[in-house]
């Protein structure tokens, strides 16, 4: 029982006392009638309120707004008490494993990797291949720009003439950071981007990997 209701139950008490001393008569009812009344009243109140609610927003956003969201509660890794929302949705898109994890390869290619999110832009400029290759060139991952014009092109010129290795990795979220994942298409130049921390990158910052066939991925160990 809220406050609300309390007061209620309260008010209606006085007020029939006060009833009862000027008219001279006993109340009505008693006490615990007074309290069930006064519960009645409140569930019809918010039985109103909801549907009020419901015109506005819709049954199911009334429904959110009238019942209280389940939390959970978990310790921090310093130990700390936190508490969050239990979700009840579902998101398709929602990576999974948007941490990349550590490896041993070439320290370059995480400051490739950095240099390529410091020059991406917000959206794609169809010149993934481009940017890669300037930011490989000025992280000193390759001594010279690689020519090849196609991005699924780039796996096997790196190979060739820059020393990389095709890593036995499938799942574009296992690569390590600063990998380069090269992406086949059939009648298109494909698509070539670097793993980060926190997603991808090429022309453009993605929280989510290409989803055109995967290559590879490359890496200098």
């Amino acid at each position: 029982m809220n406050t609300i209701n309390v007061r209620w139950i309260l008010a209606s008490i006085m007020i029939l006392a006060v009833s009862s001393i000027l008219s001279g008569t006993p109340p009505r009812f008693t006490p615990s009638e007074a309290a069930l009344k006064g519960w009645q009243w409140s569930v019809t109140f918010a039985e109103h309120r909801n549907a009020e609610i419901q015109k506005q927003v819709g049954p199911a956003l009334a429904l959110e707004f009238s019942a209280a969201k389940p939390q959970f509660a978990y310790a921090d890794a310093c130990g700390k008490k936190q508490s969050g929302e239990v979700g009840d949705k579902y998101y398709p898109k929602k990576i999974r494993q948007p941490f990349a994890g550590d490896s041993k390869i070439d320290p370059k290619l995480r400051r490739a990797a950095t240099i390529a999110e410091e020059r991406a832009r917000a959206h794609s400029l169809s010149k993934c291949w481009h940017f890669v290759k300037e930011a490989l060139v000025a992280a000193g991952v390759v001594k010279s720009r690689p020519q090849t014009l196609l991005a699924k092109q780039a796996g096997q010129e790196l190979v060739n003439n820059y020393g990389f290795k095709k890593l036995p990795l499938s799942d574009p979220y296992q690569a390590p950071v600063g990998s380069v994942l090269v992406y086949d298409a059939k009648r298109a130049a494909g698509h070539v981007e670097i793993r980060t921390e926190n997603g991808f990158v090429s022309d453009f910052r993605s929280k989510t990997p290409s989803r055109r066939p995967l290559i590879g991925v490359f890496a200098k160990t």
